[in-house]
C-alpha cells in the first residue's frame, strides 16, 4: 500500500499542475488576468516538484512522461493562449483590421500549437539533458501572465494595437522552437566557475523585479533570452 502511494505521489502533483493550468484558463476567458497568472505561478511549483519527487522517490515512469507533456501544455500553452487570446479583444485595432477583427483573436493559440510543438521536441531531443534548445514553456508562460498584469494600461492604450500584439505572438512562438541553446538553472554545484551564467543571471534578476515590480516576471524572461543567445554565439565562436 505504501509502496503504491508513493508511486503515485508524482502524478498527483502533475495532476494538480494541470488543475492549476485549467483554472488558469478560465480566470484568463474571464478577463482575470492577476488570477490567471497565479495560477500559472501555481502550476510552476506543481511542476518543478513532480520532477523532483520522481528522482526524489525513484518512481519514474512513462506514463508520468506523458502525463507531464499534457499537463504543460495546458499549463504553459493554452493558459497563456488564453490570455492573449482575451487580451486580443481589449486593444485597439488599426482600421485596415476592422473587416476581421473577431478572427484576429485566434491567432493567440498559436502558443498553444508552438507550446505543444516545443514540448513534443524536448521529449525525443537526448541534447536536452542539461540545457534547452529553445524556449522553455513555463518561461513562455510566465512572460505573457506578466506582460499581461503589469502592462495592461500600457498594452490597451494608443500607443500599441492589435498588430504589435500579433508580432510578439509570432516572435515568442518561434522562439519556443528554435534552435537556440538556453541554459538551464539546475546547479550541479555551487561554485562560481561552473554555474557562472547562472549567477550572473540571479544577480539580474533582482533589481529587474524591483524595477518592473508586476512586470518582473517578463523582464526576467527577456534577460533570460537575451543572455542565453549571447552565451550561445560566445560558445559558437570558441
Amino acid at each position: 500500500m505504501a509502496n503504491a502511494i508513493l508511486r503515485n505521489i508524482p502524478n498527483t502533483l502533475t495532476s494538480c499542475n494541470l488543475l492549476s493550468g485549467c483554472i488558469a484558463c478560465y480566470m484568463a476567458f474571464q478577463d482575470n488576468y492577476t488570477l490567471a497568472l497565479t495560477f500559472i505561478v501555481i502550476g510552476a511549483v506543481f511542476d518543478f516538484s513532480d520532477g523532483m519527487s520522481a528522482r526524489l522517490l525513484h518512481v519514474s515512469s512513462p506514463i508520468g512522461k506523458e502525463l507531464d507533456s499534457l499537463a504543460d501544455d495546458i499549463t504553459f500553452g493554452l493558459a497563456p493562449a488564453a490570455i492573449v487570446f482575451s487580451l486580443f479583444q481589449d486593444i485597439n485595432y488599426p482600421d485596415f483590421l476592422n473587416p476581421i477583427a473577431g478572427i484576429v483573436p485566434y491567432t493567440a493559440f498559436l502558443i498553444a500549437i508552438f507550446s505543444a510543438l516545443r514540448l513534443a521536441k524536448f521529449n525525443i531531443d537526448t541534447r536536452q539533458t542539461s540545457s534547452f534548445i529553445g524556449m522553455p514553456t513555463p518561461a513562455n508562460a510566465l512572460f505573457w501572465g506578466s506582460l499581461v498584469v503589469g502592462e495592461y494600461d500600457f498594452l490597451t492604450s494608443d500607443s500599441f494595437n492589435a498588430v504589435y500584439l500579433f508580432i510578439l505572438v509570432v516572435i515568442m512562438s518561434w522562439l519556443l522552437v528554435a534552435e537556440i541553446p538556453m541554459f538551464s538553472l539546475k546547479f550541479k554545484d555551487l561554485s562560481w566557475k561552473h554555474n557562472k551564467i547562472s549567477y550572473i543571471f540571479l544577480i539580474v534578476c533582482i533589481p529587474l523585479f524591483i524595477i518592473f515590480q508586476l512586470s518582473g516576471f517578463a523582464a526576467v524572461i527577456v534577460w533570460y533570452i537575451i543572455l542565453s543567445i549571447a552565451t550561445s554565439k560566445k560558445s559558437g565562436k570558441q
